[in-house]
């Protein structure tokens, strides 16, 4: 029994020598190990540079929204050093007039009047699958 065990454990190492631990066998072992290596670099990689790419676009997003208030309130105090604008903060704070002028005071408007230049609101659309509207398209 034990020549038996002996004798199958000989022809195992012979069969994987011969057979399956062979230099070409190993070479493309490594060959597909560095393959997958390179492949999860790569797609590491790239996900990276996407999360970097957004948030670079969150940021010139937030850049250029800066910009532009930055800009609008230069022109806000540029309107503030205008000889309108304190004619017009005078007028409305300290009841000054210009000489020849005559404040009139309006009475408040009536409900009539209210309602009638109440606009509707506009209806908002209900929202659908993209399913349904490809259906829509497809089919009519």
């Amino acid at each position: 029994m034990r020549d038996k065990i002996v004798a199958a454990f000989r022809r195992l190492r012979y069969y994987s020598k011969k057979d399956i631990f062979t230099v070409h066998n190993i070479v493309f072992v490594i060959a597909i190990f560095m393959c997958g290596f390179f492949i999860i670099g790569t797609v590491n990689a790239t996900a990276r540079n996407w999360t970097l790419e957004q948030k670079l676009k969150g940021r010139q997003l937030e850049l250029t929204k800066m910009k532009i208030e930055v800009d609008t309130l230069k022109l806000e105090q540029e309107y503030y050093k205008t000889d309108e604008y304190q004619e017009l903060t005078a007028r409305a704070k300290a009841g000054k007039m210009l000489p020849g002028e005559t404040m009139v005071i309006l009475p408040a408007n009536s409900d009539e009047a209210l309602e009638k230049y109440n606009e509707t609101p506009e209806e908002i659309p209900s929202y659908r699958s993209n399913f349904s509207e490809w259906l829509d398209f497809l089919f009519g």
